[in-house]
């Protein structure tokens, strides 16, 4: 990387290579950093296993990456028909119980708080955070780029490229979901015509500073 403390603008948004796969994985494991959302539960590797690794194995053509001085410093997991993709509450159940995360110590707090949080949220009869569908929107995605090379157009090219693809397929819109607390995001996704959707139930188990976080559903037509 540049030794400078941000990476200089974009040079190439490429689709992801087989040969990409440990880098991609080394990416997405400081690319988060400084968002609210950074870690869910405090293990990366389960972490990646919802997030990254089933796109890299099943929908390796929606997967977009940003190289810039030969490293990669963004991506973008793209999944053009959600119904054909294994739920994110499924790929969720099944990190928990491959990597047995009630059983590691890092991850022990935050699935306490998730089953003391879900048993108030359905005492007091508050909606809960779950799985999109709408065939208006059937698209999804998730991004992320390195902190050094945010702010220089990688995160915009990225998400006009992944676009750009779903219209030359025809596709009727794209959502994608975040939190209501990670303002930089919001403003990101907002600009590039996103809307919010829907209710913002509070996500089970997560804090940000000791405070809950809210699920945040955009959508766009194309």
């Amino acid at each position: 990387m540049p030794p400078t403390s941000e990476i200089r603008p974009f040079r190439e948004i490429r689709p992801f290579r087989e040969s990409d796969r440990d880098a991609l994985r080394r990416l997405a494991a400081r690319a988060g950093e400084g968002a609210p959302t950074e870690t869910l539960w405090g293990h990366q590797e389960s972490e990646a296993a919802v997030y990254l690794e089933p796109y890299m194995d099943r929908e390796p053509e929606s997967l977009l990456v940003a190289v810039a001085d030969g490293n990669l410093v963004g991506y973008l997991t793209g999944c053009r028909d959600s119904t054909r993709f294994p739920a994110e509450s499924e790929r969720i159940d099944r990190a928990i119980r491959e990597y047995r995360l009630f059983a590691r110590r890092a991850c022990m707090g935050f699935f306490v708080r998730a089953m003391a949080d879900t048993a108030l949220m359905t005492l007091r009869r508050q909606p809960a955070p779950g799985d999109f569908e709408d065939p208006r929107y059937p698209a999804h995605l998730h991004i992320n780029v390195e902190p050094r090379a945010r702010s220089n157009g990688t995160a915009e090219a990225l998400m006009t490229t992944w676009l750009d693809r779903l219209r030359a397929t025809g596709s009727p819109g794209c959502h994608l979901q975040t939190v209501v607390e990670n303002t930089r995001a919001v403003r990101f996704f907002t600009r590039m015509g996103f809307t919010p959707h829907g209710a913002t139930p509070a996500v089970p188990g997560m804090r940000v500073d000791g405070r809950r976080v809210h699920q945040l559903t955009m959508v766009r037509s194309l």
